[in-house]
C-alpha cells in the first residue's frame, strides 16, 4: 500500500462523505481526490520526477492537505515546513533536500522570489490562493524557475488520476527535526513506514469511519501530520484548524462539528485546565490523546475530571519512529506517570552499553519495528549513530536518545533526555540554533540556552548571556532580536545576565552547572 491509497480508497468507498473542513470550506473525499489529481498532473507536466522533493511551506489549510497527496500521486516526496520558519532556515532546508518544487502562500511571494536564486535545484514555485494581485514575476537571475498559481493549475489540469510509479520502499516524506548541532535533519519516511505507523495508531485508538478528529497542530509537526493521514486512512472527517490561539472558538467548533477525537499536547491541556468548560457541549468527545511531552500525573487527574467519560491516551514518540509507546487507558489510575508499552506490532527495550536492562534500571530506550524510519537525509554519520544494527541481519533499530526505566510488569517511564535538546510546546528546539541567533546580536559575548521545567510548555527556553561593557543590552532588546530571527516556539521565555559562564577545562561552556 502507498500513502496516497488512504485518500483514493476512501474516495472510492465514501465519495460524498466530508473528508476535510478548514477555513469555512468543506471537501468531500471525491473532491479532495480530484483536486490532488489536478495538482499532481500539473506538477508532472512541469517536470516533477519520481523521488523529487516538494517543500510545502503552508499553514494548515485545504491547499496543504491537497498538496501532500498531490505530491505523492506525482511520485514525489513531500517536505512539510512550518510557515513561521525564517529565511535562512528555509534556504538551508530547500538546499539540503535539493527541492524541485516550493508551494507557498501568495503572501510569501516575496520570500519565494528571494529563495529562488539561492536554491539551484528549485524549478517550480506554486503560490496558493488567494491569488496574487499582481502578475507573478520570476527573478531575473533565475530564468529557469516557473512561478505558477495554484488556483490556475486547478483549472487548467485534468482530474484524471495519474498512474502510480512508486513502490512502498520509496520515500513518502522528509520531516525536518532539530539536531544537537543546530542544523535541522530530514527524517526519511518511506511509504511502508507511514502506512505501518498510521495503521498501528489507528488500531490502539480504535478509530472508525464515524470519528471526527480536530487537528490543531501544524501538519509540519508529525503528530499533526498523522491526524490527516490517519483520518483519510479510516475514512473519518478532519476539522483542520490553524492552532489553539483562541481556545473558546475551538471548543465551540468541537461542539458544532460533534468532534470525537482531540489530539493535544501538554501546552493545550494546561490552557484547558484553567478554563470553565461548562458553557460548551463536549459530549461528542470519545477520546483525547497526548504526546510531544509527558503530562504530569496531576494534570492527568484534572483532565479526567474535566472530561468525564472520555478516554485519555498518554503516548510517547519521536519523529524517527513516529510513535513508540502508548499507555492503555485502563492503566491510567494504576500508573499515571507511565507512557506505556510498545505500540502494536513493535518491540522496545532499555539498554546501556550494549546490555539489555531489567526492571528498575535506567538506560536508553531502543525501538524495533516497521515504524523505524529510514534515517536522516544526506547525513550518514547521524544516521549511523541513531539507527544501528538490529536483531535480524540487515535490520536497523532506533536508539531514541531518551532515558527510561521499566516496572516489573513491563510498563515504561520517561526519565530524561540524553542530549540537551529542548522540547517546548511540542516542538524540538536545538540550543545551538538559539545561541547562534544570540551571537548575531552585537554586544553578546557569550550565550548558552537550556530547557527548564515549565507547567505550560513542558519545557521553556532559558538563555544565559554575557554582554560586553560597550553595549547596554536589555532583556527587551534580546527578546526582540529573538522574535525577529526565530520561530515562535524557539523564543526564550527567560533571560539571565551573567558576568561569566561556567567552563570545562577545555574551555567549553559547562551547561550542567547552569542547570
Amino acid at each position: 500500500m502507498l500513502v496516497q491509497d488512504f485518500l483514493e480508497h476512501s474516495a472510492a468507498r465514501l465519495p460524498d462523505k466530508i473528508a476535510l473542513v478548514s477555513d469555512g470550506k468543506r471537501l468531500t473525499y471525491l473532491e479532495a481526490d480530484a483536486q490532488a489529481n489536478r495538482l499532481a498532473n500539473a506538477l508532472k507536466a512541469h517536470g516533477l520526477q519520481r523521488g523529487d522533493r516538494v517543500v510545502l511551506y503552508l499553514p494548515n489549510s485545504l491547499e496543504l492537505a491537497v498538496s501532500i497527496f498531490a505530491t505523492l500521486k506525482a511520485g514525489g516526496v513531500f517536505v512539510p515546513l512550518n510557515p513561521s520558519t525564517k529565511h535562512d532556515k528555509c534556504a538551508y532546508i530547500l538546499n539540503n533536500c535539493q527541492a524541485k518544487v516550493l508551494i507557498a502562500p501568495s503572501r510569501q511571494a516575496e520570500l519565494a522570489q528571494k529563495l529562488a536564486p539561492e536554491v539551484p535545484s528549485l524549478k517550480t514555485v506554486v503560490l496558493t490562493s488567494p491569488p496574487v494581485e499582481t502578475p507573478l514575476e520570476t527573478p531575473a537571475n533565475t530564468p529557469d524557475v516557473n512561478f505558477l498559481s495554484y488556483t490556475e493549475l486547478q483549472s487548467d489540469y485534468p482530474a484524471q488520476r495519474p498512474p502510480k510509479v512508486n513502490i512502498d520502499l520509496d520515500l513518502a516524506c522528509l520531516i525536518y527535526t532539530s539536531g544537537s548541532t543546530g542544523e535541522p535533519k530530514g527524517v526519511m519516511s518511506d511509504h511502508s513506514n507511514v502506512v505501518f505507523a498510521a495503521g498501528s495508531i489507528v488500531e490502539y485508538l480504535g478509530n472508525v469511519e464515524s470519528d471526527i478528529v480536530i487537528g490543531l497542530l501544524p501538519l509540519s509537526f508529525d503528530y499533526g501530520l498523522y491526524q490527516l493521514l490517519m483520518v483519510f486512512k479510516f475514512g473519518g472527517t478532519l476539522i483542520l484548524e490553524k492552532g489553539f490561539t483562541y481556545p473558546a472558538a475551538i471548543l465551540k467548533r468541537i461542539e458544532e462539528e460533534r468532534v470525537t477525537g482531540f489530539p493535544g499536547v501538554p501546552t493545550i491541556y494546561a490552557v484547558l485546565l484553567k478554563m470553565d468548560l461548562s458553557p460548551y457541549n463536549l459530549s461528542s468527545l470519545r477520546y483525547l490523546s497526548n504526546t510531544a511531552a509527558a503530562l504530569p500525573p496531576s494534570h492527568i487527574l484534572e483532565i479526567r475530571d474535566k472530561f468525564p467519560g472520555v478516554t485519555l491516551f498518554s503516548m510517547y514518540g519521536l519523529t524517527e519512529t513516529k510513535r513508540t509507546l502508548y499507555l492503555p487507558p485502563e492503566q491510567l489510575d494504576k500508573r499515571p506517570d507511565s507512557v506505556g508499552i510498545a505500540i502494536p506490532g513493535t518491540e522496545v527495550w532499555i539498554e546501556d552499553e550494549g546490555k539489555r536492562l531489567g526492571a528498575g534500571q535506567v538506560g536508553e530506550l531502543v525501538a524495533r519495528g516497521r515504524h523505524v524510519m529510514r534515517g536522516y537525509w544526506a547525513n550518514p554519520e547521524a544516521t549511523a549513530a541513531r539507527f544501528r544494527p538490529g536483531l535480524v541481519p540487515g535490520e536497523r533499530v532506533c536508539y531514541t536518545g531518551d532515558l527510561f526505566r521499566m516496572d516489573d510488569e513491563g510498563f515504561f517511564y520517561f526519565v530524561s533526555r540524553k542530549d540537551d535538546i529542548i522540547k517546548s510546546r511540542g516542538e524540538k528546539v536545538a540550543p545551538k540554533e538559539v545561541e547562534n541567533v544570540l551571537y548575531a546580536l552585537p554586544g553578546i559575548r557569550e550565550a548558552a540556552a537550556i530547557g527548564v521545567a515549565d507547567p505550560v510548555f513542558g519545557q521553556a527556553v532559558k538563555v544565559f548571556v554575557v554582554v560586553s561593557e560597550a553595549h547596554a543590552l536589555t532583556q527587551a532588546d534580546i527578546l526582540r532580536h529573538c522574535r525577529t530571527n526565530l520561530e515562535d516556539f524557539m523564543v526564550p521565555k527567560y533571560v539571565e545576565f551573567c558576568v561569566e559562564l561556567p567552563k570545562t577545562p577545555s574551555g567549553k561552556i559547562k551547561k550542567t552547572d547552569l542547570k
